[in-house]
């Protein structure tokens, strides 16, 4: 196997991680915006209810996602996925990341974790 690409980013070896608990109203779902505090090299979005996890690995494109269902079943997200912002005008704030509104969707129970 040739692999052409082989990059690790480590900063001084730090980890940052941040985790969240988001509940939905029953109002229509609208992309949001999450802060924290530093560029995450990997998110994990889990709808509780419905057991649907979303993961974005650094070096994925914006918007992007694996999705993975109760049942096993996983496709790649590339419309509706996970925006990791890095401080250009395209992708948002620096230290954020953005979820779609079909993932954030309404009257759900949702955690998260950001790891940077």
């Amino acid at each position: 196997m040739t692999m052409t690409t082989n990059t690790q980013a480590n900063a001084a070896g730090v980890v940052n991680v941040a985790t969240g608990y988001v509940v939905t109203n029953a109002d229509a779902a609208a992309a949001q915006v999450f802060t924290c505090g530093f560029v995450p090299r990997i998110v994990r979005w889990l709808n509780v209810t419905d057991s649907i996890r979303h993961d974005r690995y650094d070096g994925m494109t914006n918007p992007g996602a694996t999705k993975q269902l109760l049942n096993g079943t996983s496709s790649l997200e590339t419309t509706n996925g996970i925006t990791v912002g890095d401080g250009t005008a395209a992708k948002g704030e620096k230290g954020t990341f953005t979820v779609a509104a079909a993932i954030i969707v309404a009257s759900k129970t949702h955690v998260w974790e950001a790891i940077g």
